[in-house]
Order: structure tokens, then sequence, then C-alpha cells
């Protein structure tokens, strides 16, 4: 019988054989929570992103400043799948091409975001908001008028207690100040488990002591999980003392500590000068 002419493989125990090195790409890829280049999304003729890229550590958190229309929420909208970008790359733990999934999809994933606006179950209390977006397996009517398991009842009383809200768990949520509405929500995307938080201009609308309290609060959010801050207040992006990036046009402008961005000429020009 003749023998195949096709070569096999190079082999590890192959003296010859070198093992090539993974790409700078290939290492940002497995290495990162979240990996954006770029990214480009137009509508209309209106280039909303042009070229955004953006690399998230696990564990890490990052402030987004820029003025309106730098891009912000479509750069939110694109990571979780409410938009499709036109061209570029954006994946989630190393993996998962976020490009090609939808909404659920990528929450299921681990994905959370916080929108400005505070969207709470009104007539129920803010115990129940939080039982009812936990990530577990229920029935609605389960849920609202079973009792949970005490696996259940620990989570929640944990996240109440990092939301400040423990003494109000009774309460129904539209008796909460604003602050407190906008903590219930944090508190509600904590339920869910999410790997990743993009949380949109948190401290909106809120008192100073609020402001102060929500920027304690998000670092301790941060021990735990990856997460992404959307915000105009400098003295609360200082106070989270995190790495920001500074937006413009649809694209990255500057980035490092705030101290840094803040003195760049460009930054000045295009947002803390107005």
């Amino acid at each position: 019988m003749m023998e195949s002419s096709i070569p096999l493989p190079p082999s590890d125990n192959d003296p010859n054989f070198v093992r090539m090195p993974p790409s700078p790409n290939a290492h940002l890829l497995t290495s990162s929570l979240l990996y954006l280049d770029n990214v480009q999304v137009s509508f209309d003729g209106y280039r909303a992103l042009r070229g955004l890229s953006m690399v998230l550590a696990p564990g890490e958190m990052r402030a987004i400043i820029g003025p309106n229309g730098a891009g912000k929420t479509t750069m939110m909208d694109v990571i979780t799948g409410k938009t499709r970008p036109d061209s570029g790359d954006v994946y989630f733990g190393g993996t998962q091409d976020l490009t090609t999934l939808d909404e659920a999809t990528i929450a299921e994933l681990g994905v959370g975001r916080k929108f400005q606006k505070p969207t709470t179950f009104e007539s129920h209390t803010v115990e129940d908001n939080i039982l009812l977006a936990l990530k577990a397996p229920r029935s609605a009517f389960a849920t609202l008028f079973g009792k949970p398991p005490p696996r259940e009842r620990a989570r929640i009383d944990e996240i109440l207690t990092t939301t400040r809200l423990t003494d109000h768990r009774h309460r129904l949520a539209a008796d909460l100040s604003h602050g407190q509405k906008q903590w219930l929500e944090i508190g509600m995307l904590l339920a869910q488990d999410p790997k990743l938080l993009l949380v949109d201009e948190p401290v909106a609308g809120m008192t100073d002591a609020e402001t102060a309290q929500t920027a304690e609060l998000l670092r301790e959010i941060a021990r735990d999980h990856s997460v992404v801050v959307v915000e105009h207040d400098m003295t609360f992006v200082r106070d989270l003392g995190v790495k920001v990036t500074v937006l413009h046009e649809g694209a990255v402008l500057a980035e490092g500590a705030l101290d840094d961005v803040s003195a760049d000429p460009r930054v000045i020009e295009v947002y803390l000068g107005r």
C-alpha cells in the first residue's frame, strides 16, 4: 500500500516544531471582559460612533464622560444589543461576539444596564422589587405570594444592605426619594447577578449627600463586578477614583486619571470649558 503524501500536522514532540505566540488581539480578547475595536455606527448618514475602541478589564470600574452627542448612549446600546454596529468588534468575556446576539441573550450572559430614569415597580415594596428581579426560576404567582427560600432571602438582605435600603424594605417604591429609587434600581440590577453593570448618570437629580453615598455604593459593587458609569458630575467622578474615558464625536478623545484628562487642552476645549 502506498503511503499517503498528505503531510501530518506538526507535533509538540517534533524538535523542529515552534509554537507561535498568540497575536496581541487574541490576548486582549481572552483577558478583557469587554473589548470594543473600531466600532462604527451611523443613523441616516449621521456617524454616532466613529471608530470607538475601548478595553475593560475584569473587576474594573470605568467612568465615561463627554459632551452631549459624544456617543455615550450609542456605545451602551451597542454593548447591550439594542443597536447593531455597522462595523467593528465587540466581545464580552473574551469569546462572545456581542454583535451577533440579541438583547435578551446579552443580558443572560451577564450584561446589566441601568438607564438614567429609574424604572421600578411603584406599587410593590422595595423587598418585592428585589425579589422580582432575582435571577432564579419562578412563576410570577410564587414570587409575589410565596415565601422565598432561605438562600433568596439572604441575597435580598445582602442587596438591601449594599443599596442602603434595609430600613425601607417594606415601603412602596413609589414612596422613595429620587435617590433611593436610583439605589433600588441598582439593587434590582445586582439581583440579576450581572458580570458587567452599565450605569447611566446615576446621580442626576440627587442631593449632595445621596451623590456621595452613591459613589461609595458603586465602589463597593466594583469589588465583585465590572462597572461602566456614564456621568457628567465631575465631583462624583472624582469620588469614584477610577480611570476615565472621554468620548467626543463617537471616538475616544482621552483616557487616564481624571486629573490628567482634565488638564488635556482638547478635553477642556470640547467639554470641560463649556
